[in-house]
């Protein structure tokens, strides 16, 4: 996961996110349910600034589904700390 915080302050409200699934974590049925099980994940993330966020989903992300919740929102709070202390 990378976020990329903007030169100028923007709400949270604002941010924006794009995912990346590659053909390695399955068919497009995979896929397709990987990111929609991402997308609705990050309705509930908090948002502490505005940013751009790039979510890459890899190949255990459809073979271990119970573990995506946890590693997204992990990942999401280390991604979030990093941009905020650069």
């Amino acid at each position: 996961m990378h976020v990329a915080r903007p030169e100028v302050d923007t709400p949270p409200e604002s941010t924006r996110v794009g995912f990346v699934v590659s053909k390695k974590v399955g068919n497009a049925v995979h896929r397709n349910r990987v990111k929609r099980r991402l997308r609705h994940m990050v309705l509930n993330q908090p948002t502490p600034f505005g940013a751009d966020v790039v979510v890459r989903a890899l190949p255990p992300s459809a073979m271990e589904p119970n573990r995506l919740d946890e590693d997204f929102a992990s990942a999401w709070r280390r991604a979030f700390l990093k941009a905020s202390s650069c």
